[in-house]
């Protein structure tokens, strides 16, 4: 017969997995983050809710697991010398954004009539930001890499560190607001347990964890890699928590100490998936954990708290990032990005109840408030960027009305002034060729114009721009620009209004060169074919085929390759498979074991080869 707690436990995971993976789609579908589709999820099956689960605090000591292995993985991530690249940005912006945050929250607390310890806690805990929902959001708009990107990606930084002196230092001040009639004594022993205990989990990382991962991977257990990585989380957690700091501090020094491990990445790899899992478990306990009455009560309170918190952290986040000399665009969009307040809000309000900073029905009002950022910070982030789109519209409107192309007299013009159109242009000025670039991109302009380029705004796909800019008279006109329809409509236009101009055009990939064949363009490539084609000749040569045999190898590829093109312009995709089997005589290269006292560095030649393939021109 089985066990009625063990049904009941088995029937609650039913429910939370249930609950995960209808919100967290849905949400996701609506382009919301994962988190806030937990948080609803948690309020939907909790006390709140439809009160499948009635005591939400039976999940949190699982769910605080969630928050170690989120800082285990925010530890790795944080290798030093990344650290080094991005010191002036981290120092600045981080700590001035920080601060600035932490300051205004503050003061309106205090203004409202909030005590002083809550303040504090509210202030630290609402200024971090979402770094789950802002990291997704610069992968979603491509700007991970952008210069406004690793500004806002700075700021994250600086926060995810921030974390550890806050874990710190909150618990001290507990123990002198809670325990006052403690001796000296025993507050300086509780000190030095904790400094031990740091001295202790850095010794251990430093010294022990690689040989200790090292000696374990020699036995090829994938399992048992996984249980070590668990087993070293977990037992710096404990060792903290047992000194009276938390767990995630302890976790997090784990993850430092193994940043520059060769067992990183395998390391990340296995924690991942709980991680994942009991972070989500985590936010659903949080919501559980939001109640009903408190929020009815409150209603105005959290209403004005969620929008208030998300004003000053425009404000101050739009200020430090002009101080920081950003220009007024990607300051907007840091601002929107970082407004939502963090994950680790979650975790510091508990430990501001615990240790009598803030009261029982605070710490719920400001989690709530925390939550209701959370779903909010998205959406004005999206209203700002169509706000900001608009406006750019407008002033590329304008600034179309007043461009002209009085100057322009470049035999060639070339179309997109992003990676691929810069290397060609680069190559035409450099053999004394005139060009003229046009671009509909106000920011590659500017950026453009830093290095002392003219680029013209206009958009290739309008007949009057193309005449403006001398289609009339051009020889060649290149379409550089990465938008596939775009690309066929500005062919077509110019096959029909400039017959005297040849068309070069930038191919996304087989479908693309073939509708451009449709199309007549004189000229096409493939944009990753030839850098491939080079790629794989360089293998081949050191592989120790010589330059001829590797050159018969690439001109053969090629003849296939542009055969099996033309039969699938002619007779649909899918011909000219049976191109792909025929293979030529099989080259026979040197074994590699006789080459190895032969071996020579890379000839000049093809040191040049793999140089031009690499370089890039920045923007």
């Amino acid at each position: 017969m089985s066990d009625p707690s063990h049904s009941s436990l088995l029937i609650q995971i039913l429910l939370f997995l249930s609950a995960a993976v209808i919100a967290v789609p849905l949400f996701r579908s609506l382009g919301m983050n994962a988190v806030i589709g937990y948080l609803i999820a948690g309020i939907a099956i909790g006390p709140s809710g439809f009160r499948l689960f009635n005591e939400p605090a039976i999940l949190l000591d699982i769910a605080e697991i969630g928050i170690v292995l989120f800082l285990f993985i925010i530890g790795l991530e944080l290798k030093i010398s990344r650290l080094l690249l991005m010191r002036r940005d981290i120092a600045v912006l981080g700590a001035g954004q920080m601060s600035l945050t932490i300051f205004l929250i503050f003061a309106a607390m205090i203004l409202c009539g909030g005590n002083v310890g809550a303040s504090i806690v509210a202030g630290i805990a609402l200024s971090l930001s979402a770094t789950a929902i802002a990291l997704q959001m610069l992968e979603e708009k491509g700007e991970m890499h952008s210069q406004g990107g690793q500004r806002s990606f700075a700021v994250l930084l600086f926060q995810d560190m921030a974390i550890v002196p806050i874990l710190a230092l909150l618990p001290l001040f507990g123990v002198r607001h809670i325990a006052k009639a403690a001796n000296i004594a025993d507050a300086s022993l509780d000190i030095s347990m904790a400094a031990l205990a740091v001295i202790a989990i850095i010794l251990a990382g430093r010294y022990l964890l690689n040989p200790f991962l090292r000696f374990l991977s020699r036995f090829g257990a994938r399992e048992v890699m996984t249980a070590a990585a668990l087993l070293v989380v977990l037992g710096a957690a404990e060792l903290m928590s047992k000194v009276g700091m938390s767990m995630a501090l302890g976790a997090f020094l784990a993850g430092l100490l193994l940043a520059e491990s060769d067992f990183r990445h395998e390391l990340e790899a296995d924690i991942e998936p709980f991680r994942g899992l009991l972070l989500g478990l985590f936010f659903m306990s949080v919501g559980m954990g939001i109640e009903r009455q408190i929020v009815l009560n409150n209603l105005g309170i959290i209403v004005a708290g969620a929008f208030g918190v998300l004003t000053i952290k425009l404000f101050s986040t739009y200020v430090i990032m002009r101080l920081g000399q950003a220009d007024h665009k990607d300051a907007l969009r840091s601002s929107a990005i970082l407004t939502p307040a963090g994950e680790f809000s979650f975790v510091l309000f508990p430990i501001g109840v615990e240790l009598g900073l803030v009261s029982a029905s605070t710490g719920g009002i400001l989690s709530v408030i925390a939550a209701l950022t959370m779903m909010i910070g998205p959406i004005i982030a999206v209203i700002i960027e169509k706000i900001q789109q608009k406006l750019d519209k407008k002033q590329n409107l304008d600034r179309e009305i007043e461009e002209n192309f009085d100057d322009a007299a470049g035999k060639v013009i070339v179309i997109g002034n992003g990676r691929f159109g810069q290397m060609v242009n680069q190559t035409l000025i450099i053999a004394g060729f005139g060009t003229t670039v046009i671009d509909k991109d106000v920011e590659i302009i500017k950026t453009a114009s830093r290095f002392g380029r003219r680029v013209y705004y206009g958009d290739g796909t309008r007949l009057d721009v193309l005449r403006a800019a001398g289609a009339d008279t051009a020889q060649i006109i290149c379409v550089c620009i990465d938008d596939k329809q775009a690309s066929l409509r500005i062919v077509e236009i110019v096959k029909t209004n400039f017959s005297q101009a040849q068309v070069f055009a930038r191919s996304y990939d087989r479908i693309h060169a073939i509708e451009l064949i449709n199309r007549k363009a004189d000229y096409f490539i493939r944009e990753t074919m030839e850098s491939a084609l080079v790629f794989g000749s360089t293998v081949l040569r050191e592989l120790g085929l010589s330059v001829e045999q590797s050159s018969e190898v690439l001109q053969d590829l090629r003849r296939r390759d542009f055969a099996r093109l033309m039969k699938q312009q002619a007779e649909g995709i899918m011909a000219g498979a049976d191109l792909l089997n025929v293979h030529p005589a099989k080259l026979k290269p040197e074994p590699l074991t006789e080459l190895k006292h032969k071996i020579k560095p890379l000839t000049q030649e093809t040191k040049i080869i793999i140089e031009q393939q690499n370089t890039e021109v920045t923007h």
